[in-house]
């Protein structure tokens, strides 16, 4: 298995998440490695032992991905026994050239683009954790979108992502067994709404995995149950004419792009 390692003297999300992204293209596995605030020549220094130590482990250099704005920390890096990609040297000269400006890096400054958008990210949040799973109807005035679907289906962890990384209030309302016996229209809570509902559905055979691993050899995690439930969810769906995502194939990070690719929703800015 290679090794990859993700550096930075700040958190080493964008590091990782490029480096994630890059690797992903390519059918081997990976041991992962996220080393963030290397904020010192000292803890420099240590990155590179462990650098080293892997490649004398494993008899293969690792892959050395790494965004690190101070230049005394990024030259010892860059001196790895590793195969080095400096992520911001690959971008900021070419844009240098197109904005006509010299870059000024400072330490942290990623985190004060986002600053404007921080509280509403968390507003955003608590919105989610409040309005999660049906639990109360009466702010649904203040939601962006509403997510409907069965239980199990991921309306919950897509909900807390979209508040997270786009400040937006989204909602979800579970349909349970006892929706089950009315499902030729929408609940009454739901009416009124019906312009922000956006449905999730799921394959039975992976819903029923993911119950059974909640309440085995129950109703509630039976193939006929799972089956039922989501017929009848998706049936409803179509009727009303709710968009709706297959959530089977999709990560959390995917069924949220595709979410506001579908509903053209956008980051909260302000």
């Amino acid at each position: 298995m290679r090794t990859a390692f993700y550096i930075s003297d700040g958190t080493a999300i964008t590091s990782e998440v490029f480096g994630h992204a890059l690797l992903s293209l390519f059918p081997v596995e990976f041991n992962h490695n996220t080393i963030p605030f290397v904020e010192t020549e000292e803890e420099a220094q240590k990155v590179l032992e462990q650098i080293s130590e892997s490649f004398q482990d494993t008899g293969e250099r690792p892959l050395v991905f790494y965004t690190i704005v101070n230049v005394d920390i990024r030259k010892i890096i860059s001196k790895s026994v590793g195969i080095n990609y400096n992520f911001l040297d690959q971008f900021v000269a070419p844009l240098e050239k197109v904005l006509g400006v010299p870059s000024k890096p400072e330490k942290h400054r990623t985190h004060s683009i986002h600053e404007t958008t921080y509280d509403i990210r968390i507003e955003a949040v608590n919105y989610a954790l409040a309005n999660d799973d049906g639990s109360n109807l009466k702010d649904y005035d203040e939601a962006d979108i509403i997510l409907t679907g069965v239980s199990r289906s991921g309306k919950t962890p897509t909900s807390l992502y979209l508040a997270l990384q786009f400040g937006i209030k989204a909602a979800n309302y579970p349909f349970t067994e006892e929706d089950m016996g009315d499902m030729l229209k929408l609940p009454p809570a739901l009416r009124r709404y019906k312009n922000k509902l956006f449905g999730l559905t799921i394959q039975p055979e992976r819903l029923h995995q993911i119950r059974s691993e909640r309440r085995a050899n129950s109703k509630y995690a039976s193939m006929q149950q799972c089956r039922m439930e989501l017929r009848e969810v998706e049936n409803l769906y179509r009727k009303e004419k709710i968009p709706f995502l297959n959530s089977t194939k999709y990560s959390i990070e995917e069924i949220s792009a595709k979410i506001l690719a579908e509903t053209g929703l956008k980051r909260r800015k302000y």
